[in-house]
């Protein structure tokens, strides 16, 4: 811990009440010494990629749960996925632990609202035991109520609610075309769709004949049969030549197998493992409803059952507000029309009373988290990671646990902050339960209602690691060195506003506990919180809202709680929409807005649902399933448009093989440079040599991964440095070529900061070094792997990428909560970087909660009033002075407290 951190008064035993962290060196932790208050609410807080989660995750949460498994049988430990082994002396007084993380990775869209709250099991027993059965159908078992099981799943669309097929146009497209010209365009690429070529030749089917002139019934053949014929096959000749070939019984290059165009389609969708193939094979299938279950993915026998006047697939599909208001009656005992069942089948009767009064509770610890607005259908891919990690803490509120810590992950990303307020007061719940929270959060509304803070420091990545305060909150304003510090009391918030001349004075402390001077009563601290203490005027420089050079016109918008919604986006600004959680924001921009362009300007909508980077399965429930329908038209403003761009935070790659230099494009760049070299040119080394995924280049004994893993059974798996390669990934005659003294794998372990003085020489990789500097991310290793960045960390690579390119003005782009998991500093980094795209003539809209950046846009959009039924309408628009005076927006006071600072 530095000199500058302040340290709580000795905590010497387990028993002091305090969680005491000795040496902790987990990845950029520098031998950290702490100690943490128990029974309360502690925030951790830094920059992005300071070591908060590491201290908070990587360590605390990684050791309890190493704790608690080997309490547990070896067969048990199996069942977990096991954290590795914390890099830390010594721990403790630590409790009992439970993480809630935030899940950026790609759920599977089979996982819903009900399956992650558990509400669905309870709903499905609801069923079977209570439910109102048809006269002489005998009782149906809870498994024959989930779509996801063999009981309960419609035989038409196992389970799907929908049925894909087939049909000729949409595997021949053009049907001009010949065969050899690839008419079919259903079958693979490459080698694959040739070969099926070279086998219809010898079969005698003329590929040289357009499509359309083929009889029927050959065309059927081809694109239906389930027939594999085996024939011989000569690569390279012609039908002539191949029939002479045949006759006279020539030796085939090899034996072929014919697959139907058909067969080749669902065969691939069904067994590959590549997001790649099977997004390719949703392009050529049909999507319709299922004409047996009609969308609700059950058998008939499951959809006879209700309850209040639903089958259990409808129940699912109305909000969690609605379905507590249907099941209040049943728990408390007063449903109209029930007595005379009740009084025939009492069993039936407690078993309502019981489940419904259960399913209440639970509903309402998930209302008063202000998901009310949700389905239990609702699938998990469609959801924030806030969203989800909310309702993973309604289960841990309704579990009544008493001792535990718990370890959250920014809980609140992805809300409005009167949602926040909710938030806040769960979480004194669980405190006020006798439970322990350590939370990672940058909200500084949640940061200011802490108990205890701990702020990591002072900057990022090698240049962070450290501890710089301990303690409670107003003792920060007396650490100079702390980030934090600038954001959260007000004294040097107009010298923030000067950074960014587009951000408007930036939020200060709400409370009187946190603008009082620290217990060292030192001049210079009493005088910061005085002047604290003092509103702070509108900084003259910043500069007044640009005006839209047009607008951009949506018309009968539908989508979720949108219904037959005009609005218009204006061109050439940056736009914020914002509102309450669940109003209709990612609907309209994420998903609506992207569709709708991106059908215009001739992009795949395939894409925009499967991303072959990170989705693992293509999403196939019917509630999110858009490929062949439109929400809405574009009435004007698209003449101006050219491209489309989304910026998230999903990860750049999902294993260490990807990583910042090879995403942006800049390993290029490099790997040319050492191939130049005299030596490699010598030993005719190309740049492909250069890559640790190519087997000339890597070193064989870790395929390039620099490390290997040891099993062991029952503990988590052991990762150590390659012996051969030292971890350097390469081969030992490959590291020999040396660029200015370095080897291609010192250069992957230097950080952008050092890279951008090493290559001084070389304006390409200058450029893209300086842009990833630009975005504050100049701590990172080039070769550092994805699967360690964060999602903020990934989507500023992704926003550098896009701003090394030539900037034309005629982009689109689109970002759906950009400051998920930014500090105040780095939000201040993006929107300058925003700035530089609408400064170049581009336009920007953004789905955002966070008040800087909606006030410091050119033009708001405010959703709502409220979430779900009660939301989907636009109630307020304009330059965020205007929209913070609106009456019917909830966004509007807490912009105008944030504009009046």
């Amino acid at each position: 811990m530095p000199d500058s951190a302040q340290r709580p008064a000795a905590a010497t035993s387990p028993n002091s009440g305090f969680v005491q962290v000795r040496g902790a060196r987990e990845h950029n932790l520098r031998d950290v010494d702490v100690d943490i208050p128990r029974d309360a609410l502690v925030v951790f807080t830094g920059v992005s990629g300071s070591g908060k989660s590491s201290l908070a995750f990587g360590t605390l949460y990684a050791e309890a749960q190493r704790r608690y498994l080997e309490s547990v049988s070896p067969y048990a430990r199996r069942l977990f996925h096991q954290m590795s082994v914390p890099a830390v002396d010594r721990i403790d007084g630590l409790p009992p632990a439970v993480a809630l993380q935030q899940q950026r990775g790609t759920p599977t869209t089979r996982s819903s609202v009900g399956s992650v709250t558990t509400l669905s099991n309870l709903l499905r027993m609801l069923y079977s035991r209570a439910g109102d059965y048809p006269a002489g159908q005998g009782i149906i078992y809870a498994e024959a109520f989930s779509a996801n099981t063999p009981e309960g799943a419609c035989p038409e669309c196992h389970g799907l609610g929908r049925i894909y097929t087939v049909t000729e146009q949409s595997m021949v497209p053009d049907p001009t075309l010949t065969i050899r010209e690839r008419a079919i365009q259903a079958w693979p690429q490459a080698w694959g769709g040739q070969n099926q070529r070279d086998i219809l030749v010898t079969l005698g089917y003329d590929v040289d004949r357009p499509w359309q002139d083929l009889p029927q019934e050959q065309r059927d053949w081809i694109l239906f049969t389930e027939e594999q014929p085996v024939v011989p096959v000569y690569p390279g000749y012609s039908p002539a030549e191949t029939q002479r070939a045949l006759k006279r019984k020539e030796p085939p290059n090899y034996m072929g197998t014919f697959t139907s165009a058909r067969r080749h389609v669902l065969h691939t969708f069904a067994t590959t493992q590549s997001p790649l193939m099977k997004k390719r094979a949703l392009q050529y299938m049909l999507s319709t409803e299922c004409p047996t279950c009609h969308g609700k993915r059950l058998r008939l026998e499951s959809l006879s059952v209700t309850f209040a006047g639903l089958d259990i697939a409808d129940m699912a599909r109305q909000p969690l507000k609605r379905v507590a208001e249907l099941l209040r009656p049943y728990a408390e005992g007063t449903a109209k029309g029930r007595r005379k069942h009740d009084a025939q089948h009492p069993e039936q009767a407690e078993v309502a009373r019981r489940i419904t009064c259960d399913l209440e509770a639970r509903l309402q610890v998930l209302l008063d988290l202000g998901l009310g607005y949700l389905q239990l259908e609702r699938s998990t891919p469609t959801l924030s990671p806030g969203e989800l990690q909310r309702l993973r803490l309604a289960t841990q509120l309704y579990s009544n646990l008493f001792g535990v810590v718990y370890v959250l992950d920014e809980p609140s990303a992805g809300l409005h902050p009167s949602d926040t307020e909710a938030l806040l007061r769960a979480l004194h719940g669980l405190k006020a339960a006798g439970n322990t929270l350590f939370v990672v959060e940058h909200n500084l509304d949640v940061v200011r209602q802490a108990d205890w803070l701990v702020d990591v420091g002072p900057a990022a990545g090698q240049h962070g690691g450290q501890v710089l305060y301990s303690g409670p909150v107003e003792g920060l304003a007396a650490v100079d060195a702390s980030q934090t510090r600038r954001y959260l009391f007000r004294q040097e918030a107009a010298d923030v506003a000067r950074a960014s001349a587009r951000v408007r004075p930036n939020e200060a402390a709400g409370s009187s506990a946190a603008t009082t001077s620290a217990d060292s009563g030192s001049s210079t601290t009493a005088a910061s919180a005085r002047k604290a203490d003092r509103p702070v005027a509108p900084d003259p420089s910043a500069a007044a809202p640009k005006l839209p050079a047009g607008w951009l016109r949506l018309a009968d918008v539908r989508r979720n709680n949108l219904d037959g919604l005009s609005v218009q986006f204006p061109l050439g600004v940056m736009t914020t929409v914002t509102g309450v959680s669940g109003s209709g924001k990612s609907s309209l921009v994420s998903q609506v807005l992207v569709e709708l362009v991106a059908s215009e300007l001739g992009i795949n909508n395939e894409e925009l649902i499967i991303d072959s980077a990170e989705a693992e399965e293509p999403i196939l429930n019917s509630s999110l399933l858009i490929i062949n329908s439109q929400s809405g038209r574009i009435t004007d403003g698209l003449q101006t448009i050219r491209r489309l761009v989304r910026v998230d935070q999903k990860p750049i790659g999902r294993t260490p093989r990807s990583n910042m230099a090879t995403y942006t494009g800049l390993f290029d760049h490099v790997r040319k440079l050492f191939a130049a070299t005299p030596e490699a040119r010598r030993r005719r080394y190309d740049a492909g040599r250069f890559s640790f995924n190519v087997a000339k280049g890597r070193c064989e004994n870790c395929q390039g991964e620099g490390f290997v893993m040891v099993e062991l059974l029952f503990l988590p798996s052991v990762y150590a440095p390659c012996p051969v390669c030292q971890g350097a990934r390469y081969n030992a005659k490959t590291l020999e070529i040396r660029y200015r003294e370095k080897n291609i794998a010192e250069v992957l372990a230097l950080t952008v900061d050092d890279a951008h003085e090493f290559f001084d020489e070389e304006p390409p990789v200058q450029r893209a070094l300086g842009v990833l500097r630009e975005v504050g991310l100049g701590y990172l290793r080039l070769g550092q792997p994805a699967t360690e960045l964060s999602g903020g960390e990934a989507q500023r690579i992704k926003l550098a990428t896009e701003l090394q390119k030539a900037q034309r003005g005629d982009t689109l782009y689109v970002l759906d909560e950009p400051t998920t998991g930014l500090h105040p500093a780095d939000v201040e980094r993006l929107l300058a970087q925003l700035r530089r795209l609408v400064d170049a003539g581009n336009t920007v809209v953004l789905v955002e909660h966070d008040m800087r950046v909606a006030a410091a846009s050119d033009w708001l959009i405010d959703m709502g009033p409220g979430a779900g039924e009660e939301g989907g309408r636009v109630v307020a628009e304009g330059p965020p002075a205007e929209v913070a005076r609106s009456k019917q927006s909830r966004t509007a006071p807490y912009l105008q407290r944030f504009l009046s600072r």
